[in-house]
């Protein structure tokens, strides 16, 4: 198993915006194409308390190119981004991705 770790760095108030847009709309729409969350994570303490980390779980990197781009070309999500950006405007400011191989001792594999 792969697991990406995605950090969305929001703009000062975006936050709860993202979080709504994640819980209402987009979970559902990864649970229809297949996509495998395996946590979500706001920021306690730490450099910025505008982030949202959440980690995705992968078979392989293929599978991760095949179902990202089925999400990001799905009509249901553009629709969806679009009328959440017309809403609220941008409200990501940058977007960070690693992809991260457990370890032999893991808990997580």
């Amino acid at each position: 198993m792969i697991y990406e770790m995605r950090i969305y760095s929001c703009v000062p108030g975006g936050l709860p915006a993202l979080l709504q847009r994640f819980e209402t709309t987009t979970l559902k729409i990864w649970e229809r194409i297949g996509l495998r969350p395996a946590g979500f994570f706001t920021t306690l303490v730490g450099p910025s308390n505008h982030d949202l980390t959440y980690f995705l779980a992968w078979e392989s990197l293929e599978e991760r190119e095949r179902l990202w781009n089925t999400f990001a070309s799905d009509p249901e999500w553009v629709a969806a981004r679009a009328t959440h950006q017309e809403a609220h405007g941008e409200v990501v400011a940058n977007i960070a991705s690693s992809f991260l191989a457990p370890t032999a001792f893991s808990s997580v594999r």
